[in-house]
């Protein structure tokens, strides 16, 4: 019985040792998960992080305005180095040509510029022409086109820019290679002692100069065009200046403005026929001579008697019968 009792008691303190095990398994098994939480939370900040730093979502986007500032302000610095090259043509009239002529070379000398190119033309009608070549300093550019309406009336104006960065620099960076190459070149000919090796390097030598020396040349003629600007202008002289005005608003005012172009239109066609004739008035003289003796020929030979003329001819034609000849009797 005792036996019995022991043996229970046994069987019962081992369930509960089990029991116990499997409790402290279980409670360990959730202090591990416990202890995994923040080491996972640990590591979501840490890529989140790393994703954050490596593609801008979070300092990225807040260091964006002083890069968008760094890469407006470098290109701000490319187009203040940008070498253009400005060039306009001006078509302009004007009814006062000597005044004219002299505001522009006046407009000239003050902007700082001077003339290229300069023609004068006189007409048998009278009136004259000129055309120009302007240079001007690029800075002057806008301010000299503006001023030019001033002077005369411009009908006609094309501007043109051309960026010419990439070719200078290239040129430029050329030209330092090419100097540096000359300085290698001048310090193995100052070592060299066989002639052959002389000889080839100052043929070396030459062709780098004249390389050197085109490309300067180009350089100056790139700084020429960009530091100066060119305008082409044509100069008409013109009793009435042409006017461009916007579409009258009316039917009536349509019909007056078209009315007033065709008189004037027919005004200078008769003031510029009479200027042809006043010109072309020996050819006239000499016509009407011509007119004069053809007619007064071709009078007198109507006048002419009949057996005289060509035409009465005994030969030309057959003789007719006269009614008083003789008839043949049956």
């Amino acid at each position: 019985m005792k036996r019995r009792t022991l043996t229970i008691l046994l069987a019962l303190t081992l369930i509960a040792l089990l029991l116990t095990a499997c409790g402290g398994n279980a409670g360990g098994s959730s202090g591990s998960t416990a202890a995994a939480g923040p080491s996972a939370d640990a590591d979501y900040d840490y890529w989140s992080t790393s994703i954050g730093d490596g593609y801008g979502f979070d300092s990225g986007f807040q260091e964006s305005p002083e890069g968008a500032e760094e890469d407006f302000s470098s290109q701000d610095d490319r187009l203040s180095n940008a070498k253009m090259i400005y060039t306009a043509n001006l078509e302009v009239e004007t009814t006062d040509f000597d005044t004219c002529t002299a505001g522009l070379e006046v407009l000239v000398e003050q902007m700082g510029g001077y003339l290229e190119y300069a023609s004068t033309n006189s007409y048998r009608s009278g009136y004259r022409s000129a055309s120009y070549t302007v240079r001007v300093p690029a800075a002057q550019f806008t301010a000299f086109l503006n001023s030019v309406g001033q002077i005369g009336h411009v009908t006609y104006q094309d501007k043109h820019s051309e960026n010419v960065s990439e070719a200078y620099y290239d040129t430029e960076s050329r030209l330092v290679t090419q100097r540096t190459k000359l300085e290698r070149l001048q310090a193995l000919l100052s070592q060299a002692e066989n002639m052959e090796d002389i000889i080839t390097i100052e043929s070396a030598i030459s062709e780098t100069e004249y390389l050197i020396e085109q490309l300067t040349g180009t350089l100056r003629h790139y700084d020429a065009l960009v530091d100066f600007a060119t305008i082409s202008i044509n100069l008409q002289e013109v009793t009435r200046l042409s006017t461009v005005e916007s579409a009258p608003p009316t039917f009536l005012d349509q019909m007056s403005t078209a009315f007033t172009g065709g008189v004037n239109g027919f005004v200078d066609f008769l003031q510029a026929l009479a200027i042809s004739l006043a010109y072309s008035w020996i050819w006239l003289l000499i016509l009407a001579v011509i007119i004069i003796l053809a007619v007064h020929y071709a009078r007198r030979k109507s006048k002419e008697p009949p057996f005289l003329r060509p035409s009465a001819s005994p030969f030309s034609k057959k003789q007719g019968k006269k009614p008083d000849d003789k008839q043949p009797k049956e």
